[in-house]
Parts: structure tokens; sequence; C-alpha cells
């Protein structure tokens, strides 16, 4: 009888990826490398100026934290996790100009009213277009000075009753189209009835705020940090102690809320805040999401969204045609050859724009399946002809396999499981020297990597060397790493946002900024 050969498994660790900085200088947290050495392009993004729109309570209350905000904060309790912020000048070398903030006033009537529609649609829609109206109202006459970025200040209940699952506030008021067939028609007196086709266009979206905004404003072009009046009403001991008012007192998180914000408005009015300190030149990774499309009449179409990044950290967007992607045998979605041809051509192009006209040598695309033999086929027919390595890759939380220590900590960050030459267990979760605290209250489940198409001299420990660095590429906080790498972080949320409405209009290939 002989003896069944048996696989040892090794857990290996990989080196916490290094971010780069002002002066090229590399350290692993972000909030480190801003408050010693600045932003990766300091001194090239110039002064300023920010647009204010919300209630005049919600207003005043932006510029009481805003000027707050420029300057040092220390924390409360000696926190890694939460650490000094210098300060939004000291940081970045550039401040906002105070003196020329425009102000767009929002009816608070009018948003009391809102809160009080029993149909969501309507409801959501009207406390969007109360904003959105003026912002587009304020860029179209030419004689008023340009905006950099808008503060887009929402009382919490716009923020609780603006989501999908919500419900009306108090002495309901009905109002909405309750037959589905007068919802989706164009009635023949829409034109003498504009307040009726105004409010069946109310149903083109979802009911939530942020995405319905967002959307909304991509059209224009208009860049917007939305942000909960709670978030800065900490100051005001008033706010704290009344009960009408929802309770949430972040004054215990100050300096991570400045963190967080400091760093998607640099990001946003057009700066790098930090690069990767070791990716590999010349590879473009391309995250791909899809998401249904509910306001389709037939069922199981979807959006394919894709983000591509480049070693410059911000990516442009793709927006892959809504269509049947739904196959009912595999219960998953996938491109047909012509759209995936199409999604692949564009990403390349962009990619060349970028890089003085040089292709990359090598292209990863991550999804959350795998890419069948039609999806795949379109893929490689855009680099027929081009000299450049395509790897497929599969991203999925696994949620059944563990490992677990017998220490007071979990799992590193880092750690991974080679299966075999096309598969690994990665942890992008798990204990932080740095911050002495794990990512995550529970013991981390990893992620399950494969490579599923392509390979050439890919090894799967670059593949998941890759996917680690892209969990720290996130501009919209200030967070030592996410869960999740950026291309299928930030595909999903363009996914969120593209299939919120109706989508005429839209320039294709916006920068992911105008997405968040």
């Amino acid at each position: 009888m002989t003896k069944k050969e048996v696989t040892v498994l090794e857990l290996k660790h990989i080196a916490e990826p290094l971010l780069l900085f002002n002066h090229d200088q590399k350290v692993s947290d972000p909030r480190d490398g801003l408050t010693l050495f600045g932003p990766f392009n300091k001194n090239k993004i110039n002064n300023f100026s920010v647009g204010l729109i919300g209630t005049e309570k919600g207003i005043a209350r932006m510029k009481k934290w805003i000027n707050k905000f420029l300057k040092p904060m220390m924390p409360l309790k000696k926190d890694y996790a939460k650490p000094f912020y210098p300060g939004f000048e000291a940081i970045f070398g550039i401040t906002i100009n105070l003196n020329s903030t425009v102000e767009l006033k929002v009816d608070e009537t009018k948003l009391n009213e809102y809160y009080r529609y029993t149909d969501n649609h309507v409801r959501v829609a009207s406390m969007v277009d109360l904003y959105v109206d003026s912002l587009i109202e304020y860029k179209t006459d030419d004689d008023r000075p340009p905006v950099n970025l808008w503060f887009v200040v929402i009382p919490d209940q716009v923020y609780q009753h603006g989501r999908i699952k919500s419900k009306g506030l108090g002495d309901p008021i009905k109002i909405g189209i309750k037959n589905k067939y007068e919802r989706s028609n164009p009635g023949l007196f829409d034109e003498i009835e504009p307040e009726y086709a105004k409010l069946k266009k109310a149903y083109d979206y979802d009911n939530n705020f942020h995405n319905q905004l967002k959307l909304k404003l991509l059209k224009h072009e208009i860049l917007t940090q939305i942000i909960r009046e709670s978030t800065v009403a900490y100051l005001e001991d008033e706010f704290l102690k009344k009960n009408r008012e929802p309770k949430r007192d972040l004054s215990h998180m100050e300096t991570d809320v400045a963190w967080n914000i400091a760093t998607s408005t640099y990001y946003k009015i057009g700066g790098l805040p930090w690069k990767l300190g070791g990716i590999r030149k010349d590879v473009c990774y391309i995250g791909m999401v899809f998401k249904i499309d509910e306001r389709q009449k037939k069922s199981k179409y979807a959006c394919c969204a894709a983000q591509m990044f480049l070693d410059s950290g911000d990516g442009m967007v793709f927006k892959g045609a809504v269509g049947p992607w739904y196959n009912e045998d595999t219960r998953e979605y996938h491109l047909t050859r012509e759209a995936a041809l199409d999604l692949l051509t564009k990403a390349i192009q962009s990619f060349k724009k970028s890089n003085e006209q040089q292709l990359p040598k090598e292209i990863f695309i991550h999804g959350r399946t795998h890419f069948n033999n039609e999806e795949w086929a379109g893929f490689c027919d855009a680099v027929a002809e081009l000299e450049i390595n395509l790897v497929g890759v599969s991203i999925k939380d696994e949620k059944v396999f563990k490992l677990y220590r017998d220490k007071n900590f979990p799992i590193l960050r880092g750690s991974y499981l080679v299966k075999d030459e096309n598969n690994a267990f990665l942890w992008t979760k798990g204990f932080i020297p740095r911050l002495q605290q794990p990512l995550g209250m529970e013991t981390p489940n990893p992620l399950t990597i494969q490579i599923t198409r392509g390979k050439g001299n890919v090894k799967i420990e670059t593949v998941c060397k890759d996917i680690l660095a892209l969990t720290k590429l996130n501009y919209n906080s200030c967070r030592f790493c996410d869960g999740l790498p950026v291309t299928l972080k930030f595909a999903n949320v363009i996914g969120e946002v593209l299939t919120a409405g109706n989508l005429d209009g839209l320039k294709p290939a916006l920068p992911f900024r105008y997405y968040i």
C-alpha cells in the first residue's frame, strides 16, 4: 500500500505596499506621508474656490467647520488609527479662498414638505432637484465666477428620507402616480401639463439621493462633496443637546473626518495625494462590475461599468451598454463579443492618450466571476494586433475558509496562501502593525484570487501583490487601506450611479472624481 502524497501549503506574507509622496518619499500610511512630505504633486495645484449649497443653518455650520478644518486638530485621545491632523493648508500647501466662497441657499420649508411625501420616487427626486436645479443654474450663468468644488450640505433628514427603503416623515402628503403605465409612457398633454410631466420623470431614477444627485450633475460636469450636517455640527453644543435633531456626535472622530474630507477635496480639484510606490510600469488594471438596471422593461438587463487605473492613480470610467448580459444557465453576467471588444478598445485608447501614445505591456481585467469564451474572445480581438499580454483575474469574497491564530490578534494583512499556480487566498484585511489593530471587527475572511484567462509569464504571487497594492488607492478617504482593490471598489460605485437613472446626454469616460 502506497502512502498518498500530502501537499503542504505554506502561508506567506507580502510586505505592506509603499506609497509615493512629495520629493519621491515612500511610506506605508497615507497620513504619515501627507504629514511629513505633502502630496505627490505638491505645488502644482493653486488656491481654489468652493461653493456651499444647503439650508441657511447648514451653510453656517459648514463655514464654521471649514475655518477649523484649515488648521491643525488634535485627537481627543492617543489613538494610532486617528492621528494628529496638521490642517489642510499645512498638508497640501494651498488654501480655500473663503472670501470668494459662493453660497446657494436651499429652501428649508420646501424640504420639510418633501420629507412628508408618501411616494419614495417623488420624495427623493424633489429633494435632489432642489439642489441640482440651483447648481445647474449657477454654472450656466456666464456672469458668475466659476467654482472648483461644491460642498453639498444636507440635513440629516435628507439622508434619512433619501434612501431606497426610507419612508415619509410625520403628517403624510399623498403624491405620486400609482399606475405603472402612466409612469413610463409620455402623455398627450405633457407639454401643457409640465408639473404632471415632471412628476413622471421622478420614476426614471432610483430613489437614492446620493446616486441620483451625482448622475444628474454628471451631464454638467459639476464636482460635489456631499456632507451631512451632523458631520460638521459637533462644534455646536446646542446641536448635541437637542432631541429633535438626529444624534450623531462625531467629536471623538474629528481628525479622522478631517483627514477623509481633506484628501477627497484635494483629489476632486485635480490633485494627486499619492501614487503607488512600487507599481509595475506599463501595466493597466481594469475592474469590471455588472449592475442590474431595474428600470428596464425586460428583466435581467444590466449595465457593465469599468474603471481603468493607470500608474497616475486616476483612471477613466467606461460604461458598457445596457443589455441582456444575464445567462440563465450559469446565472452569471457576461458581455457579448462585440461589447467586450468595444470596452477594451476604449480602455487602450485612453491609456495611450494618458501615456504619450505608449501601449501597455500588460492588461489585467479584474472581475467578480470568470470570463466566458465569447467574452474573452472579444477582449482578445481588442489586442489581436498589439503586443499586449492579457490576463483575466477573478476576485471573490471567500465566505467559508478562515484561518485562526492562537494569539490575541488575527492573521496579518498581506498574508496569502497559494493553492496552485493559478489560485490563492489573499488576506487584504487583518492585523496592521502600523495601526496596532486589525482592519475590521471580525476574524477576517480572505479574497479568493484566480487567474482564469491568459497568463503569459505572470505568477499568482505577482497578481496577489498587485491586488494588495490596489487596496491603497482610495482617494475618497484617507484610510490606511481597503478590503477590496480599487478596480472593483470604484467600478461598483460607478455602476451604482450609472444605473440610478436616465443617461441621456451623459458624456463618456469622465474621471472617477465625478462619481463620488
